[in-house]
């Protein structure tokens, strides 16, 4: 089956009231090494993310993907977001609900929630209730949510920004593997150390354009932009 990818973003742009927040983004994701999204605050990396997972409609521009079958590409993609959401119930029924809601069969959905959530390291909390659990687990079993359906694309709004160094560490962990399974990821995050140790290439943001893309290397070597080297310095505010 072909992939959903490479995703590509054409003069896309979204207003609020008035107001650009994404300004005309032109742009290809291709299949590969994680894809990090830095910029500071207000920057648009959220709404850039939501943009391109469809949760937010472009007030200009297109979004392309390499499959045009609209279910597929439902099916292919998931999102964790900074603050998870976890329903009223265990954490296996969480991860299950979503396995149900994405039309696995139900004869499937009990192994693949354990597997997933074996991989998180949180298989023996299965039947603890998702919001009694810490933050950082709580986190973890979004992610288990998001890889149990094995998306193609797994985008990450600022997965540890709350979290202390351990919990980070540990969702670090688990990023990495699920983009050694097979996964891409793009995910924004404000902790440049995190950007160097996970990310093969950078995005930056300034003021909801691209203002600059590079291997992750050179743009903390070299970066190419007046916005990216004071950002780096630190001379910006951070997300």
């Amino acid at each position: 089956m072909a992939s959903i990818l490479p995703l590509r973003l054409h003069e896309l742009s979204f207003k609020v009231n008035g107001r650009r927040i994404i300004d005309r983004v032109s742009l290809a994701i291709e299949s590969g090494a994680s894809t990090v999204i830095l910029g500071a605050n207000g920057a648009g990396k959220s709404v850039l993310m939501r943009l391109m997972h469809g949760l937010l409609v472009p007030s200009g521009g297109r979004i392309e993907w390499g499959s045009e079958d609209p279910r597929r590409l439902r099916r292919a993609q998931a999102m964790v977001f900074q603050q998870p959401v976890m329903l009223r119930r265990s954490a296996i029924a969480n991860v299950v609900y979503a396995l149900a809601c994405a039309g696995v069969q139900r004869a499937e959905r009990e192994v693949r929630a354990l597997n997933a959530l074996d991989s998180v390291r949180l298989r023996a909390l299965a039947h603890r209730q998702a919001r009694t659990l810490s933050v950082g687990e709580q986190q973890r079993v979004a992610l288990a949510r998001a890889w149990a359906l094995n998306p193609e694309v797994l985008f990450l709004d600022e997965p540890t920004a709350s979290l202390d160094p351990g919990a980070t560490r540990e969702i670090e962990r688990v990023i990495r593997a699920i983009a050694a399974a097979g996964a891409k990821v793009v995910m924004s995050t404000h902790n440049l150390g995190q950007a160097k140790r996970l990310g093969g290439e950078i995005l930056f943001l300034h003021e909801g354009r691209l203002a600059e893309r590079a291997p992750v290397d050179r743009f903390f070597a070299e970066p190419a932009s007046a916005e990216a080297e004071a950002f780096i310095r630190g001379e910006l505010p951070w997300t």
